[in-house]
């Protein structure tokens, strides 16, 4: 049996473990969103949502493209992000919490 990558995969999941970032997450579900109006979605502080689409771009999750000084970002695989997220869901304790992801 081929032996995992533990660290990387503990790293993957510790990028899900925050609640800005699973908010970013979910918005980006439904389409491309630039900072400014992640901003106004969640009702933060911009520098607070540039660091954490820093923690999701590094990871791999997110991407953006820039126009001038306008970042626009979207999930990199929204397939995989909706199958660990259904993952999670499935187990029934946290269907509460994180809602319906389609």
């Amino acid at each position: 049996m081929k032996k995992i990558n533990r660290r990387k995969i503990s790293e993957f999941f510790k990028v899900f473990s925050h609640p800005v970032r699973l908010m970013i997450i979910e918005e980006l579900l439904d389409d491309k969103k630039c900072v400014t109006e992640i901003k106004e979605l969640l009702n933060a502080r911009q520098p607070n949502i540039s660091q954490h689409l820093l923690v999701l771009r590094m990871s791999g999750i997110v991407d953006y493209d820039q126009s001038g000084k306008m970042k626009c970002y979207f999930l990199r695989n929204p397939k995989l992000v909706k199958k660990v997220l259904k993952a999670v869901e499935s187990t029934g304790s946290l269907k509460p919490v994180l809602g319906s992801f389609k």
